[in-house]
């Protein structure tokens, strides 16, 4: 998955320092002046040398390989936004080790706040648009516990397209029935769809009388939750276990 260059494009060496996580510009600068940046075994002196597909970079000795692109799969727990950055509440970023934490790295849509499970995290800006595109009908699946006992005719209407409370009409979605108990009025249900709406899952439940409890994403078009990635726990991936 390493990638350097497009073909004869260059990049500042600051800049290069800093999309792969080595520090800020300004610690990079400091790095510097330090002379312990190195291209092709020859002191870098100023931030805006230029270095090209072919150089080979290091610091401290340390060789630098450049990757353009990261991947990401967090188990997502309860309780964490999807969000880059908040004064307030802890996002799924925080849940990356620095290391980890490159220039551009976002989740790939998002899951409410107490819905747990599967989520993307990358800085490859065109893979996340081509997933979340409506006309690339991208399916996801979840699992659910629901107050309530869907049935038979429940899984149809959600197979026509169910039409929300505000008018709003949502593509076909499969319904799985995997338990219930009648007794208690609980049941536990798999449910595929294509979309993303606000709150879509918990609407689509709404509109015929029941009752979302827990929430958790399975899958996402090619990717599947590992069954040994814990709760706040991430891999990193590559681009050909995505598409």
């Amino acid at each position: 998955m390493l990638f350097l260059f497009e073909k004869d494009i260059e990049m500042r060496i600051d800049k290069y320092l800093a999309n792969m996580n080595v520090g800020s510009r300004k610690e990079v600068h400091s790095l510097i002046k330090k002379k312990v940046v190195t291209v092709n075994g020859e002191l870098v002196t100023i931030p805006k040398q230029q270095v090209k597909e072919t150089d080979l970079v290091a610091v401290d000795g340390n060789k630098i390989a450049y990757q353009q692109y990261h991947y990401f799969l967090l188990n997502k727990p309860k309780g964490v936004i999807s969000a880059t950055e908040d004064r307030s509440q802890q996002t799924v970023i925080s849940l990356l080790k620095t290391k980890d934490r490159y220039q551009g790295i976002a989740p790939v849509g998002r899951l409410d706040k107490d819905t747990t499970g599967l989520l993307l995290l990358t800085n490859d800006g065109a893979l996340a648009h081509e997933l979340l595109a409506p006309n690339k009908h991208v399916a996801k699946v979840y699992r659910a516990k629901i107050a309530g006992v869907p049935d038979p005719e429940t899984a149809k209407k959600f197979a026509q397209g169910l039409i929300l409370g505000d008018g709003t009409k949502l593509k076909p979605a499969k319904l799985k029935i995997l338990k219930q108990d009648q007794d208690n009025n609980l049941s536990q249900i798999e449910i595929q769809i294509q979309e993303g709406k606000y709150h879509q899952i918990k609407r689509m439940f709404g509109a015929v009388g029941m009752k979302v409890l827990e929430l958790d994403r399975v899958s996402m078009g090619k990717l599947h939750l590992p069954a040994d990635l814990k709760r706040g726990e991430y891999k990193e991936i590559d681009l050909a276990e995505i598409k």
